[in-house]
């Protein structure tokens, strides 16, 4: 498994899913084109990137360079690596038939591919040519949001939106998907200090 410095945008569940096999990083998606409504997701992606930048994957087909366009807009360049996947012609296995172009997306990538495409792409992994094994500091844990009283208790719902608000992130992250984002964009330290300011 590749552990790589940069978060990961991609289109979809499933290409996040795909990709997870391969890459140990915070992965995000756009939810299609719904993130031409999200303003929220938008100022997580700029925070991510700018925190420890990020890699547009989107699939090689038109729809997929419409949202990389539209990331490519709202996202600083020196904070952003734009990755390609090539022209392969097919269906993915869950789909009946295949897309408009008839192309595979990331979903339908082998990791090879998506490999070769992600060092094409500048990837930072780490542990590889001089990059750090590991970013410095504790991590934060599922085990530390349930100690906050963020998940698995009476009223952690209602004080993990309190959080959320707080660090100015979308509503609908769950705990599962907060802590890699928290890990992104704090320390350890800071998720204390962030805790602490809620009372």
């Amino acid at each position: 498994m590749l552990k790589l410095k940069e978060a990961i945008v991609v289109e979809g569940r499933y290409d996040k899913n795909t990709l997870s096999q391969l890459v140990d990083t915070l992965i995000l998606t756009t939810d299609g084109f719904q993130i031409f409504h999200q303003k929220e997701r938008e100022t997580l992606l700029r925070r991510v990137a700018a925190r420890r930048g990020l890699i547009i994957l989107t699939d090689s087909d038109g729809a997929g360079f419409v949202i990389r366009n539209h990331l490519k807009g709202i996202l600083p360049p020196e904070q952003v690596k734009q990755c390609y996947i090539p022209d392969v012609y097919g269906k993915e296995k869950r789909k009946k038939a295949p897309g408009r172009e008839g192309k595979l997306g990331v979903e339908g990538m082998s990791p090879a591919v998506l490999e070769e495409a992600l060092r094409r792409c500048g990837a930072t992994i780490l542990g590889e040519n001089g990059a750090p094994d590991c970013p410095a500091g504790r991590e934060i844990t599922k085990l530390d949001l349930y100690q906050a009283g963020l998940s698995g208790g009476a009223g952690s719902a209602g004080r993990r939106q309190a959080l959320l608000r707080a660090l100015d992130l979308p509503e609908h992250l769950t705990a599962n998907a907060l802590v890699p984002v928290l890990n992104t964009l704090l320390t350890y330290e800071e998720f204390l200090a962030a805790v602490e300011q809620l009372g």
